[in-house]
């Protein structure tokens, strides 16, 4: 017998064209017992049952009635209304803890709106998406939620079958059971620090840096800087669940610069700065853009040293105007900051692939980051070069002492109950 207490889940889907295929979700999220609250997404047709809420709901949600939206004469234009009521009803929803998960359906039409309300939703709150476009070129990195579950849906494009019901089924057990296993568990009893940062092959900081930070008092939460990481780092400090970030990696924000796929989105680095959390930044990763092992190498990147790192992410290196380039993308970022901000330059190299005899190593580029981020930062804002590796010890050193004085300035708030810090041993 099941003691677990029922909770809600929202299933979104146009109910005029996927009707038998919300009721088939919505009963067996009631056969896992709990229950459905069915928003309807549907713009012309009339649904075949009474959504909870109904489509003219979400068109007001929006600012508009349904009959505006008609008016509109395009279907791009529709949904982007749709997908805005949606979004901002899911939010409210979630907030007035009357949902405890989301799941939504669709082909490319319905796939867009859903990319916008999973957004919508807080990171923690179980969200998942049945498409016939899951996993696919069509959609952007910088679109899919951080915490986001999505599955292919095999035979969905026309009604109900066996392959689409076995997929149905599946992710209706998938957002009710990650529903009831994370129900009031997840606690922020510590403050939280994000850290951002490639593998230990690359970057190696973390070996110091977490234990001292945990000696402190502070919980710390790693980001791995391969785009999918960094938009999950800025959407925690957004939520205000963090009491400083580390953001000592920033490949995604040259990746975004340069054109890779592997980005975090245009707004990579920005977060923290423009809500005051304290932030101590490194340029650790930013030699290389990265690219999809499996494809061929772009034509400008063709003849430039490579290195690849598995069968599915391979980078080249950067050349010295680019690293500039990337340099004054950081300042202009981080001169928009409006809380305690400071930049650490290690001027020995930016990661393992850059020591001497690396196919990485370039002193000169190195040099030319360092002169770009530096000629234009704010002079309020610390520039510390030193004459150290980013995986050497007076590095996490450099880093953890700036933390310390911010933390006994009050810039970064002690822990309760935590006592003085002792310095790296």
């Amino acid at each position: 017998m099941n003691d677990a207490p029922a909770l809600t889940i929202l299933l979104v889907g146009t109910a005029d064209t996927k009707g038998a295929e919300l009721e088939f979700l919505r009963d067996e999220i009631r056969r896992a017992g709990h229950a459905a609250l069915v928003m309807d997404v549907g713009v012309l047709g009339e649904p075949p049952f009474a959504p909870d809420i109904h489509h003219d709901q979400v068109a007001a949600a929006a600012g508009l009635s349904r009959r505006e939206i008609i008016a509109l004469g395009d279907e791009n234009h529709a949904m982007l209304k749709m997908a805005a009521g949606a979004a901002r009803l899911a939010a409210s929803l979630w907030r007035e803890g009357r949902i405890h998960g989301a799941l939504a359906i669709g082909g490319t039409m319905a796939t867009d709106l859903a990319l916008d309300v999973m957004a919508a939703l807080p990171l923690g709150a179980p969200k998942v998406i049945v498409s016939t476009i899951a996993f696919s070129h069509l959609i952007p990195p910088d679109r899919i939620s951080a915490d986001l579950f999505m599955i292919l849906w095999a035979g969905g494009l026309w009604g109900l079958n066996t392959a689409s019901c076995s997929v149905l089924r599946q992710a209706a057990g998938a957002v009710a059971g990650a529903a009831q296993a994370n129900h009031g568990k997840t606690r922020w009893d510590h403050p939280a620090v994000a850290v951002s940062s490639l593998g230990g092959s690359v970057c190696r900081y973390l070996h110091f840096l977490k234990p001292w930070l945990e000696e402190r008092g502070f919980e710390v939460i790693v980001f791995h800087a391969t785009g999918p990481g960094g938009r999950a780092l800025e959407a925690l400090v957004a939520e205000g669940r963090c009491a400083a970030v580390l953001d000592l990696c920033l490949v995604e924000v040259s990746n975004q610069e340069l054109g890779s796929v592997v980005s975090a989105g245009p707004e990579r680095l920005e977060t923290a700065g423009r809500l005051g959390v304290p932030q101590i930044v490194a340029p650790a990763g930013t030699d290389l853009v990265d690219q999809p092992t499996w494809q061929a190498l772009r034509p400008e990147h063709e003849g430039r040293p490579y290195h690849a790192h598995n069968r599915l992410i391979a980078s080249v290196t950067v050349t010295p105007a680019e690293k500039a380039r990337i340099g004054r993308t950081i300042a202009r970022k981080l001169n928009a900051a409006t809380g305690p901000t400071a930049f650490v330059m290690p001027m020995g190299g930016i990661d393992e692939w850059d020591r001497p005899g690396q196919p990485f190593h370039d002193p000169a580029g190195l040099a030319r980051l360092a002169d770009a981020v530096r000629s234009a930062l704010r002079p309020e804002i610390a520039f510390i070069a030193l004459e150290a590796h980013v995986n050497d010890l007076a590095f996490a050193t450099a880093v953890i002492d700036l933390f310390d004085r911010w933390l006994a300035e009050g810039l970064i708030t002690r822990p309760a109950g935590a006592a003085g810090s002792s310095p790296p041993g």
